[in-house]
């Protein structure tokens, strides 16, 4: 049944976004710069890799010693208004067509992140990953990774059609209000250290 919403859904949201979308592609192009889309590859279901697109956010900028700049450097205001409206995430409804990822669920993470979850931490991906989820409506990346992972294993243990559609009803109400939207003192969100590194912070 999930898997039937999603795909009604996403080819819905294709339908409607067409036009919107072709609009965002030129304004990131000129203003941004190309690759207008941002690719990477993310655990899905189970952690097995796919290639998550999002329309890209930051420049390419390198310093002197040609690594990249901080996050905080390279995210330009209209960047930040992507992310801000979520409007970054659109390109992930063709990964909810592909079956790669559901409208609703935990956020696929990067794929460094495997082995430094705890058992019960890695139970977010006995779904398939989400472009919202009940992290999302509840803090975003304003909250502790901590909390964000508890979240999602809550949103595991507790899946269903009526839950899905809460979330979506308060994900339009998050993006609105643009709440959430980077951690503090972060321009998105600190690098997740491993479980072992979260129990000591919380020590502390």
């Amino acid at each position: 049944m999930k898997r039937l919403i999603d795909l009604i859904g996403s080819i819905a949201l294709i339908v409607m976004l067409v036009i919107p979308m072709i609009i965002l592609f030129v304004l990131i192009r000129k203003k941004i710069g190309s690759p207008v889309l941002f690719k990477q590859v993310r655990p899905g279901l189970k952690g097995k890799p796919f290639m998550m697109i999002k329309f890209r956010t930051m420049t390419d900028e390198c310093g002197p010693d040609g690594k990249l700049l901080p996050d905080a450097d390279r995210l330009l205001p209209f960047g930040q208004f992507l992310r801000s409206s979520s409007l970054d995430e659109l390109p992930e409804i063709w990964n909810v067509l592909r079956g790669e990822m559901s409208l609703v669920g935990p956020r696929p993470l990067l794929m460094e992140y495997l082995p430094l979850y705890s058992p019960e931490q890695a139970r977010r991906h006995e779904v398939r990953p989400g472009i919202t989820g009940w992290a999302q409506v509840n803090g975003r990346n304003a909250i502790s990774w901590t909390d964000k992972f508890a979240l999602d294993v809550w949103y595991v243990d507790n899946l269903s059609m009526w839950l899905d559609i809460r979330i979506l009803w308060l994900t339009v109400r998050k993006v609105l209000i643009r709440d959430g939207i980077s951690a503090e003192g972060e321009a998105t969100m600190p690098a997740f250290m491993g479980s072992g590194h979260l129990n000591r912070e919380d020590k502390q």
